[in-house]
């Protein structure tokens, strides 16, 4: 069998060593060091200014009246150095700290860049949050959980319109108010302009050399899927090293100007922590793509990716596969989004084949050969970078070997081998919960992680590791059978291929197992309904509804007990989200919170009222 050819990327760790602890207990470490990396990331954005002042750093699309995207609007490194100084200024003079941070609810803008930068200037650590808590939210509990955790001294919204109910019901009238437009009836606020108009002087010139590795950048919050978030810390020191890491682990970044084209949230680690540091880290240019991976904005992404040719792409997996249907029949987009990017990078969720074959067929279509398709496994208490793959070979589920300058820590725990992480780009704990952090640390100093792991190959540990789920995803049946939820989910995306895209497994203190089914677009194609009918009508088709009944009775056949037998199978027309936690920060989906954000739809699939659903047939 021929090699299939790929665009030339290296990978920098490919040999790890592997030690022996206590019984049921093992360490793995990559063999390459930790190479020097800067004290705080303001030396980055300092040397960037003064080396390629005119380059872009960022740019967005023009707002236009009509709701609609016009041409880029671009900040330079000079002009972000400049903006970040008196932004930084203007926060030394109201007294802001770690005690009195600035709490910043928008999505990815040009502003929310700017104040981040001023607030890494002054020393004052900024927490971005998810603009859900704001906008979708009903009682605000979350965004009056993250003001009542970190008590902000600032608290900036994009705009008065879409953001002043929240602000008017949660933020106290002694905190101050930033706005990027508009005002808040009866309630005095500053302009975000007025803020970075603010002259700068010598003391920040002061502050930026009292800060230091230990010096908190900002808080990043978890997603609370099943509890309220926690604030986690993310220090100087986490965020130089985990790029130095990520830097070595994957060359590519290093070895022509860097070129971003992403929508990823920066209230989340892999957006705000990951994509935004690798630019500033590298002086590489992000552009913000407000498209996203739905129907509604799916739109906008494809429309920048036929005008911005990135050198890296990074995605979750349902973005992936919006992308591959449409190469198949857009030239203009495979021609500019294949022209120079170097390495796709996907999330920990089940990246379905068709996906990668359709993929690599148009890549192959256009420049002859295919591009890498990477990942890797983290999280936002690691960084998150942690553990990447170590060749171009890579299958569904596997991981790959620690960044250089971290311990793994291997503990085997009931049957599975939880994943721990000792190293300079761990978080040092919760903000404001010692007993939380306290919690999540084992006796010898590694993060708890939660996450299960395995060996891609026993007989090759350079090779690294594989997903196996995680430790808390596990379950019993009322009658105490326990089901492994990594294996069987494996089972059912692998016989449903290629059309599912990911399974949440229900039954939890039930009397049988159930499956929910996040189906990938390949359902419209079987399903032979107009491209325009909505996905539930899709789903509800007979053929559809035929396809996955052979599935659940092939998958019945194989079982061999309660835990490995699908008893009840549904297909849901509305996708995980981010928002509400169902899909984590690393891209996987998030069990727990599916289930409990669909409880209604467990509730009725093993009652036997939800329609359409499918039992196992003999056969």
């Amino acid at each position: 069998m021929t090699a299939k050819k790929y665009r030339p990327l290296s990978f920098g760790v490919t040999r790890v060593q592997l030690r022996d602890g206590a019984p049921g207990v093992h360490y793995l470490q990559a063999e390459q060091p930790l190479a020097d990396y800067p004290q705080r990331m303001s030396d980055r954005l300092q040397h960037w200014a003064q080396t390629a002042p005119e380059r872009t750093f960022m740019a967005r699309r023009e707002k236009l009246a009509d709701a609609s995207r016009g041409d880029w609007q671009h900040v330079s490194y000079r002009q972000a150095w400049e903006g970040a100084r008196r932004i930084a200024q203007g926060l030394i003079d109201r007294g802001l700290s770690a005690q009195r941070p600035v709490v910043i609810l928008s999505e990815n803008d040009l502003e929310h860049a700017q104040l981040a930068l001023g607030c890494m200037l002054a020393g004052v650590p900024f927490v971005p949050t998810s603009p859900p808590y704001s906008l979708v939210s009903q009682d605000f509990e979350k965004l009056r959980h993250v003001l009542n955790t970190v008590l902000p001294g600032m608290v900036f919204a994009a705009d008065a319109a879409r953001y002043g109910k929240a602000l008017q019901a949660t933020v106290g009238a002694e905190v101050e108010v930033v706005l990027g437009s508009g005002v808040l009836e009866g309630r005095a606020t500053t302009s975000f302009s007025a803020l970075l108009a603010t002259p700068a002087t010598a003391e920040v010139d002061s502050a930026i050399a009292a800060t230091g590795p230990d010096t908190i950048v900002k808080f990043l919050f978890t997603s609370g899927s099943t509890k309220l978030p926690k604030a986690v810390i993310n220090t100087q020191r986490m965020w130089c090293a985990n790029q130095q890491q990520m830097a070595q682990s994957m060359p590519v970044l290093t070895q022509s100007p860097l070129v971003l084209l992403d929508w990823l949230p920066w209230n989340h680690t892999f957006g705000g922590n990951h994509n935004f540091g690798m630019v500033l880290y590298h002086g590489g240019t992000l552009y913000i793509d407000d498209g996203k991976p739905t129907p509604a904005l799916m739109g906008e992404t494809l429309r920048n990716l036929r005008e911005i040719a990135p050198t890296v792409y990074f995605n979750v997996p349902t973005g992936f596969e919006a992308i591959a249907i449409a190469m198949q029949s857009d030239a203009a987009l495979r021609r500019n989004l294949l022209s120079r990017v170097q390495m796709f990078f996907y999330a920990g969720a089940a990246l379905a084949q068709p996906v990668w074959d359709s993929l690599f067929a148009s890549a192959e279509q256009e420049i002859g050969e295919r591009i890498v398709m990477t990942t890797g496994l983290g999280m936002t208490e690691s960084g998150p970078f942690a553990i990447f793959v170590t060749s171009p070979d890579v299958k569904a589920g596997d991981l790959g070997v620690p960044a250089p300058g971290m311990e793994l820590k291997l503990v085997d725990i009931e049957g599975k081998t939880e994943v721990r992480y000792r190293g300079p780009n761990i978080t040092p704990g919760y903000w404001r919960a010692p007993q939380e952090s306290a919690k999540h640390f084992d006796e010898e100093g590694f993060f708890c992680s939660g996450d299960a792991v395995k060996w891609i190959d026993e007989t090759d540990v350079n090779q690294g590791l594989k997903f196996d789920g995680r430790i808390a995803e596990d379950f019993k049946l009322a009658t105490g059978t326990f089901v492994s939820v990594g294996p069987l989910r494996a089972r059912i995306i692998a016989a449903g291929t290629p059309y599912i895209q990911d399974v949440v497994l229900t039954g939890i203190n039930m009397k049988e197992v159930g499956a929910m089914v996040f189906p990938t677009q390949a359902v419209r194609a079987l399903s032979g309904m107009d491209a325009g009918a909505p996905l539930a009508e899709v789903l509800a088709s007979a053929r559809v509804l035929e396809k996955f009944q052979q599935v659940l009775n092939e998958l019945a056949a194989c079982a061999t007990g309660s835990a490995s037998r699908v008893a009840r199978l549904c297909l849901l027309a509305e996708a995980p989200t981010i928002d509400r936690g169902e899909i984590t920060d690393k891209g996987s989906i998030n069990q727990r919170a599916v289930l409990l954000q669909r409880d209604a739809t467990v509730q009725a699939l093993h009652e036997g009222t939800l329609q359409p659903f499918l039992q196992p047939q003999s056969i």
